[in-house]
């Protein structure tokens, strides 16, 4: 049987996915046609259930709840591993009532989380990722809201830090921050939902334990080719939770579908997100 699956280029997809679709596990009978687009592109398809199997940001799997369901493995959640949201020159506390502020796309969890600190931010542009910081270089917007390798680059341009958004959830919250999971359609039976949730996981497992190595999969699909900047990618968003969820992971991801719930103004008791 053959399955659709969609996820980034950046170090920490194409890590936790090379073994699953590459033949260096056994897939048990499972092949996997494969996508790489930015998440925001994966968050839109997800309206039209184009993908078996995709990444998603939270806030998009939130408003797809119908569609898809939450695997237990191949998450990115963690501590100290937000967007933030920077600026061209230092400032103490912006004016992002009338700032315009890039950010990675609407359906995003950094725009979430730029919503939950900052909630009187009205002027918001998406942009690609990999865009924002050249975005914010030129003064084409007075703040960006950076993800992904971006986190390692944008001092480097000489650009500033404002706020962590992550470290501001945590602070909110006390929990570890959801930034993406992995779903797949509800209407695949449940016995191959547990199947491929099992492939994911030793898929990451496999990856973990022939870390340092990199394969050609991850360095050519990067878009930072510096290896160290990969590594430090794959080191801050690729851990435990990846591997399993656990009440830890699904507790953090419940408080968020609440807040979702509140900055959207519906109520749902009971949402089976997880399969």
């Amino acid at each position: 049987m053959k399955y659709t699956i969609g996820f980034s280029p950046c170090p920490n997809d194409t890590f936790i996915f090379d073994a699953l679709v590459n033949g260096k596990i056994d897939t048990e009978g499972l092949e996997f046609d494969v996508i790489l687009e930015d998440v925001e592109t994966l968050n839109k398809w997800s309206t039209e259930k184009k993908l078996d199997i995709t990444k998603l940001s939270f806030p998009a799997l939130f408003a797809n709840r119908d569609r898809y369901k939450i695997l237990s493995a191949g998450s990115a959640l963690g501590k100290g591993v937000g967007p933030l949201l920077i600026a061209k020159n230092k400032v103490a506390i912006p004016d992002v009532k009338h700032a315009k502020i890039a950010i990675p796309g609407k359906t995003t969890t950094a725009n979430f989380l730029l919503e939950f600190a900052e909630p009187f931010a009205q002027n918001k542009i998406p942009y690609l990722f990999s865009d924002i910081e050249d975005a914010v270089l030129r003064g084409d917007v007075d703040l960006g809201v950076i993800i992904h390798e971006n986190r390692f680059t944008y001092q480097k341009k000489g650009l500033f830090k404002v706020l962590d958004l992550g470290e501001y959830w945590e602070q909110k919250t006390g929990l570890p921050i959801p930034l993406g999971c992995i779903a797949i359609k509800k209407n695949i039976s449940i016995h191959n939902q547990k199947h491929i949730n099992n492939l994911i996981k030793k898929s990451v497992e496999f990856a973990l334990d022939h870390y340092p190595n990199l394969g050609s999969f991850v360095i050519q699909n990067a878009q930072e080719m510096d290896e160290a900047v990969m590594r430090k990618h794959i080191e801050l968003y690729v851990n435990n939770f990846s591997i399993d969820l656990g009440n830890g992971g699904k507790k953090a991801i419940n408080t968020m579908y609440k807040i979702y719930q509140q900055q959207n103004e519906f109520a749902e008791s009971g949402a089976d997100l997880f399969i």
